[in-house]
């Protein structure tokens, strides 16, 4: 963070001091909330949780190094103590941004979020000092928390901003207020707690109401190819740049195509030119995401040739996300069992099936949390989409959506033993460690709250192992 004296963030935060015996001292760290993380320099947030309640940790950060604890009542260390602690952190984050010198950019949608996020990150440090969120930290504490990362020497500073009903982004872009706007689409996720694509269109389109005019430097980036969100254009003052893979995208994609590998290949097209890019991701809907990174790395001023190089160059930097390992033994393991819905299962499901060109491939899938009465419709169509895609064998693990999936699949026409359901992550373990062979492809991916990936760390550990033997 940039430094400020706790007399300052006491005003800032509308708070009074407590133990403090020098208020002109300065934070020079990070905010924390996690008690392991407080050091010298920090000021530690204490929040109180479902089980655990940050003040009883004022003592122990202090000692750490922290300058002062923000707090909602006094712990007998240097505090600042507020009404409303998050209230008091999302004041101090907006303090912060107005006194920095960097260019805000926010995201929002309801697929890619942090893989888009990652790229835009990366090819944007290729031009200046960049902060971004970390993995998926999007909310109401996350994103402060992040745009408090920032110092003097921040030129780029990227948020994700998450919503779980209306009002919520325009909540988090009145904190942290950008100047770049990307909206990269409209699904499904989390439908069942808005109610309908509309009403989260009418959440996601908060953000391109927030930004400044065009005449103020305010860029509204939208997906050409999601009617949902093209429409948002009439929503904002700021200039609009269009992506996608549409002819009347301002930046676009010509030529897609997958390596033998299954990495995403095609021809950039920006205002300023075109230039050939050979992603390291797996999947082709990252096309989509290197687009939308692609339309803001163009409007801060980067050439299609150095957008194009730093694509080329990006890899994945959030845990569970089509991470792709392969084992000694030749099994290859992709992991993307951070979270789950509609569109990325069916990417992922698209993705195994390019990797697995020649090779047997495995589908682990489990449930797609947050559908309410959409849940067995979307659930069934996946199962449908792993037959139709020739996916080797498809294993549901888990409950009743778990049944759901291999109803469809069974539906469409795998009846003998291309798909089964499993009741949960040591039954679906088991049965890989029996059957897979070398050169065999799998995909394990469900909603974060499953916790699948407890099946590619058992099966990755395998492989270290060297227990599967050669069939």
């Amino acid at each position: 963070m940039i430094a400020l004296s706790l007399a300052e963030i006491a005003s800032v935060v509308g708070g009074q001091t407590h133990d403090i015996p020098d208020p002109s001292v300065q934070v020079t760290g990070p905010v924390v909330r996690d008690s392991r993380e407080a050091g010298p320099g920090t000021l530690f947030v204490a929040f109180v949780g479902e089980r655990v309640d940050g003040h009883d940790f004022a003592q122990a950060v202090v000692e750490a190094g922290a300058v002062a604890v923000l707090a909602s009542r006094p712990v007998g260390v240097p505090a600042i103590v507020v009404e409303d602690v998050q209230a008091a952190l999302g004041a101090l984050a907006r303090h912060v941004v107005r006194r920095l010198g960097a260019t805000l950019v926010a995201l929002t949608g309801s697929a890619g979020k942090t893989s888009t996020k990652d790229l835009i990150a990366q090819v944007l440090r290729h031009k200046a000092p960049t902060v971004f969120t970390p993995g998926s930290l999007n909310n109401e504490i996350g994103l402060p928390l992040t745009a408090l990362s920032a110092t003097e020497e921040t030129r780029f500073l990227v948020l994700e901003m998450g919503a779980r009903g209306i009002g919520h982004i325009r909540y988090l872009a009145d904190l942290t207020p950008p100047k770049i706007g990307l909206v990269l689409n409209v699904g499904t996720a989390h439908i069942g707690e808005f109610g309908g694509r509309e009403q989260i269109a009418q959440a996601k389109g908060e953000l391109v109401e927030a930004l400044p005019s065009a005449d103020e430097g305010g860029a509204a980036i939208l997906n050409a190819d999601d009617p949902l969100v093209r429409a948002m254009a009439s929503r904002t003052k700021a200039k609009v740049i269009l992506f996608g893979e549409s002819g009347e995208a301002d930046v676009r994609a010509e030529n897609v195509r997958l390596t033998d590998s299954g990495q995403p290949a095609f021809m950039l097209h920006t205002p300023s030119g075109a230039s050939e890019v050979t992603m390291r991701l797996y999947g082709e809907h990252h096309v989509s995401n290197a687009l939308a990174a692609a339309a803001v790395a163009h409007e801060l001023g980067m050439s299609a040739e150095e957008i194009a190089t730093a694509l080329s160059e990006a890899g994945s930097l959030s845990r569970w996300r089509m991470e792709v390992t392969e084992r000694p033994d030749g099994v290859t393991v992709v992991n993307d069992a951070y979270n789950a819905n509609p569109e990325s299962m069916r990417a992922a499901l698209r993705a195994l099936a390019a990797m697995g060109r020649g090779r047997r491939t495995w589908a682990v899938l489990g449930k797609m949390a947050e559908l309410g009465d959409e849940a067995l419709a979307e659930h069934d169509a996946v199962g449908r989409l792993a037959v139709r895609l020739n996916v080797g064998k498809l294993v549901a693990v888990g409950g009743r959506e778990a049944s759901w999936l291999q109803l469809g699949a069974y539906n469409e026409g795998s009846w003998g033993e291309e798909s089964v359901h499993v009741s949960d992550a040591q039954a679906a373990i088991d049965l890989l460690r029996s059957e897979l062979r070398p050169g065999d492809v799998v995909l394990v991916k469900a909603s974060r709250s499953v916790g699948l990936e407890s099946i590619a760390e058992a099966l990755l550990a395998t492989g270290a192992e060297g227990e599967v033997a050669a069939r």
